[in-house]
């Protein structure tokens, strides 16, 4: 039996990465999902089956085009590319299968042609053999029921394009065996992916969201147009309902699932007869908009979210979905800017309550609410949180922003560190990022542009960013960062206060502010002089040039504890930490600290990037001043005002600036 983990990279799993994955269909979505798994798993052999050779043709031109644009691109080397083209087969013989690891089936949605295809493909694969299918709708009890070993086959729904795109479903039915489950929730993890888990029910979760937003969106049509629809609720999602139907060719999709779900659940889910009758919709396009009367407006929102909130509600009453993988799979998977229980949240209770009793007027039948309100919005949002031998695991989860920081992911921290701190069961805790990129890229600049200009205001925003921080400065019970990935600006900010780190050999740490005309604010400039005084003058180049340091290096400078080879290893390492470290760490010392001079420097990074002379000066009076600072409260005081003197800058206006326009700041013009 498979140990449960909320972070599927904590599982170990008993069989290795697959060696031989074979996708069977090769048209839309079939070569995407065999494209996504050559890229991270470039070393397996990769089968396209299909019924029809010029299907394979194609399909195996576009993996290789898609190779050369990533090329092209920058985000992969000729070798790369010629790895991932390697290996790739198309055939028309399901005996190519014979020694496969994984099939994948990706061919039409129809249930008695999936049945006979994975008939086919149990008769011919080993006992061993893990077997998907990569439907949107049909549940796995109707598709896999026969096989004589249905505990090895599940759903693995994915999102396009598949390729790109990091959200799959993963489907717990009766008959998986929990291992299996595990094992795909684990491998998609390594690979890149965000593994939802999901209930076996028609539909699943996101596409019976996704769903019944286009059907009600159809339904509207009697008072509204198509352009009329996608420009009301431009504020909740990046392309509206006609435009992303228009895109994925969707209406018969629809109609499909719709039909399932008023067959199993209802009437009320019957599909708009519209769709039977358009192909294409006439919108308009993300950004653009077309004027409408306000109270339209108005009914076609509170429509709109009557229907998202119905099924939200409807998703997590009977269990079909956690909440957390909800709203982060409506936005990963379905391009809503909020999830729809951050949506309720933010409209508050009232309003809430007057859309879902306006919409089950308007549409009888439909689900609503079985709990207070309220009840709905108790869950971590941002974080996982699991159990290692008595040490409690946050693992960082915003893989939309390579887990950065912000105001609500850092109380969700702070609050799971108070709910376990005072229980003696708990040794301590473990700080993660989640997948194997980031362990947290920074924080996000929210409130910041607003106070430019403003020192006392910034200031005081730096002082209030610092409060988790400050918290683990006075804990008694560990905190150990594991670096699973890069750790930069107030994400390295976060793994110094920490009162150990590990890291994985590949992990590297930054302090990018200055390339953004600004200065670290919540300890940068104080901690790592006061913890690692020896390591001064790398700092200085971190602070100064935004210079990178690699963790092989860190370790050397006593900087990280230990170096893992992988994550599970890289969790094994830091729960170890968190027992050596019990009872015997102690906060950052107080007192004056002597540290390296600052040697004169070019204004320039380690890439070239000039810079702004005025803000280094600020960094290097601060750190000066801080290290002569009496005690850590007052030196970590310093930062703060610098931080706030950062912000009067022009270099701090022109770098903020072209973060928010994506370009490249220019400094010369500020001195």
């Amino acid at each position: 039996m498979s140990r449960t983990y909320s972070n599927p990279l904590l599982y170990r799993p008993a069989r290795p990465a697959p060696r031989h994955v074979a996708v069977i269909g090769a048209g839309t979505i079939g070569p995407d999902i065999g494209y996504y798994l050559k890229s991270a798993l470039p070393h397996i052999r990769l089968t396209l089956v299909d019924v029809a050779q010029p299907a394979l043709d194609r399909a195996l031109q576009r993996c290789d085009d898609y190779a050369r644009k990533a090329v092209a691109r920058g985000k992969m080397s000729e070798a790369e590319a010629a790895a991932v083209n390697a290996g790739i087969v198309g055939t028309l013989d399901y005996h190519a299968l014979a020694d496969c690891d994984w099939v994948i089936e990706a061919a039409t949605e129809n249930l008695s042609l999936k049945q006979r295809i994975f008939a086919d493909v149990e008769r011919i694969v080993s006992p061993h053999a893990v077997i998907t299918s990569n439907t949107s709708s049909l549940p796995a009890q109707r598709i896999f029921a026969e096989l004589e070993r249905p505990d090895r086959a599940t759903i693995t729904h994915f999102f396009a394009p598949a390729w790109r795109n990091p959200a799959v479903e993963v489907i717990a039915w009766e008959k998986l065996d929990p291992d299996v489950l595990a094992y795909l929730r684990w491998i998609f993890a390594v690979t890149g992916k965000v593994p939802l888990l999901t209930s076996d029910v028609v539909c699943f979760m996101l596409d019976r969201v996704f769903d019944n937003w286009c059907n009600e969106a159809a339904l509207l049509l009697d008072r509204a147009t198509a352009a009329e629809v996608d420009s009301a609720v431009a504020a909740y999602v990046h392309a509206g309902p006609f435009f992303v139907l228009n895109l994925a060719r969707g209406n018969p999709i629809i109609t499909e699932t719709n039909t399932l779900q008023a067959e199993e659940e209802g009437e009320h889910y019957r599909p708009a007869p519209i769709f039977r009758s358009v192909d294409t919709w006439l919108t308009v396009a993300p950004g653009k908009q077309v004027e409408m009367g306000p109270e339209t407006a108005a009914a076609t929102r509170d429509r709109l979210l009557g229907v998202l909130f119905s099924q939200s509600v409807d998703i997590l009453d009977r269990g079909i979905g956690s909440a957390a993988d909800l709203d982060l799979g409506c936005k990963l998977a379905l391009g809503f800017k909020h999830g729809p229980l951050e949506l309720m949240r933010d409209l508050g209770e009232p309003k809430s309550h007057r859309i879902f009793e306006r919409f089950a007027a308007e549409r009888p039948g439909m689900p609503t609410p079985a709990r207070p309100l309220a009840d709905y919005q108790q869950f971590w949002r941002h974080l996982l949180v699991d159990d290692v031998d008595g040490v409690k695991v946050i693992t960082l989860r915003r893989p939309e922003a390579l887990n950065a920081l912000h105001d609500e992911m850092t109380d969700e921290i702070l609050a799971v560190i108070r709910l376990y701190e005072a229980d003696p069961a708990v040794r301590g805790f473990v700080i993660v990022g989640y997948g194997t990129k980031a362990f947290c890229a920074g924080g996000d600049i929210g409130r910041f542009p607003s106070m430019l200009g403003d020192r006392e205001a910034s200031a005081q925003y730096a002082r209030d960013c610092s409060r988790l921080l400050v918290h683990l400065d006075a804990m008694e019970k560990p905190v150990v960062a594991a670096l699973n990935g890069i750790a930069i600006g107030g994400g390295f900010e976060l793994a110094m206060r920490c009162h150990g780190i590990v890291a994985l050999r590949p992990a590297w740490m930054q302090l990018p502010e200055i390339t953004l005309g600004i200065v670290p604010g919540i300890g940068a400039m104080v901690v790592p002089y006061r913890r690692w005084p020896d390591a001064a003058a790398v700092f200085h180049g971190m602070l100064r040039c935004a210079d990178r340091l690699e963790a092989p290096r860190a370790f050397e400078l006593g900087i990280v504890d230990r170096l893992a080879e992988d994550y599970p290893a890289l969790i094994r390492a830091a729960v170890e930490r968190v027992d050596t470290l019990a009872g015997r760490h102690t906060g950052v010392q107080d007192g004056k600290v002597r540290i390296a001079a600052f040697e004169p420097i070019e204004p320039k990074a380690a890439n070239g990037q000039l810079l702004s002379a005025e803000v280094i000066g600020i960094i290097e009076t601060a750190v000066a001043e801080a290290a002569a600072a009496a005690t850590f409260s007052e030196a970590l005081e310093v930062g703060y005002r610098a931080w706030g003197d950062s912000a009067c800058t022009a270099a701090a206006r022109e770098g903020i600036t072209a973060f928010q326009q994506r370009r490249k700041p220019d400094f010369t013009k500020t001195s």
